[in-house]
């Protein structure tokens, strides 16, 4: 295989993981919750959770993220997945949830 198929793969796979994110996250989300600043509290129940907490780990892995804790690290890849996965109103992903009639 060569380089160029290869960070083609390693791209598919950084959009699927971030999207398997975003998704799980809006599940659970439940915008009731909001702070003040925009900060939204996510609950993600078991057995999600466990997959969140493995899409992070290898998230930040990746990205090399590192924090004084573990939350700390899963916390730092959590925002670079949410930037990739373009996490806002303008956001195509959001938009094509939209039409599909997803939250």
């Amino acid at each position: 295989m060569i380089a160029s198929e290869r960070f083609e793969r390693a791209a598919v796979l950084g959009v699927a993981v971030a999207e398997e994110t975003r998704r799980l996250l809006r599940l659970h989300l439940d915008r009731e919750e909001e702070g003040a600043d925009g900060t939204v509290l996510v609950d993600v129940p078991y057995p999600d959770a466990a997959v969140v907490a493995a899409l992070l780990d290898v998230a930040a892995e990746c990205f090399g993220e590192h924090g004084g804790s573990v939350e700390e690290t899963r916390q730092a890849a959590l925002e670079s997945l949410l930037q990739l996965a373009g996490f806002d109103e303008e956001s195509q992903l959001n938009q094509q949830g939209a039409r599909d009639g997803r939250r």
